[in-house]
């Protein structure tokens, strides 16, 4: 990954994060970096596998960790997804309530056929987002998400330099945490059980 943009990523993540709410009340200690109230990653547009138009207005009511990669990711990718699942699995019954939603930054290669068997190698009820190149740039801009390819030994063995965090969600859609990418399944369960908790 390109440590420049993730620095500048993190960067501005850290002066947008608040120590106190409006209220008083001292913010949720969470693990990750707090992002609550960030002027980004307020929405989200994208075709699903099946072709259905989704938004984060769909999963209200559940706590969502939203991951931009890539199904030929050799490392980060599957990880990632695969400490999700795993930690949704620990959560008993609240794992129900947490939305895990991969979003690909490979419209070229990952068709809605191949983004939907990824997904569910890793939890059924996972959901694969992607697009055209232009619907899946403005989404990745939205969310501060840096992604550019890298050409391999054949036009199509490259592979993608891309952000490597999770953005996790309240009930109501608002981003609440930056999990950076190697925090460990203790941090990521840490943050999802505070969110949990809030509804």
């Amino acid at each position: 990954m390109r440590q420049t943009a993730f620095t500048l990523v993190l960067a501005a993540a850290l002066l947008l994060t608040g120590c106190e709410r409006q209220d008083g009340a001292s913010a949720p200690s969470f693990a990750g970096v707090n992002i609550t109230g960030a002027e980004y990653a307020r929405e989200l547009k994208l075709p699903d596998a099946e072709g259905r138009m989704r938004s984060l207005a769909d999963f209200k009511g559940k706590v969502l960790v939203v991951f931009f990669g890539y199904t030929q990711c050799p490392d980060v990718c599957p990880t990632t997804m695969a400490e999700l699942a795993a930690v949704k699995q620990q959560l008993g019954a609240d794992g129900k309530r947490v939305q895990g939603i991969f979003v690909s930054v490979d419209p070229e290669r990952d068709t809605a056929e191949l983004l939907k068997a990824y997904v569910a190698n890793f939890d059924a009820d996972f959901v694969a987002l992607s697009g055209t190149p232009e619907q899946v740039k403005l989404a990745a801009k939205e969310f501060k998400v840096y992604y550019n390819k890298v050409p391999g030994k054949t036009e199509q063995s490259y592979t993608v330099d891309h952000t490597a965090a999770s953005y996790l969600f309240d009930t109501e859609g608002r981003v609440r945490v930056f999990e950076r990418y190697g925090s460990g399944a203790a941090v990521l369960t840490q943050d999802l059980k505070i969110l949990l908790a809030q509804h």
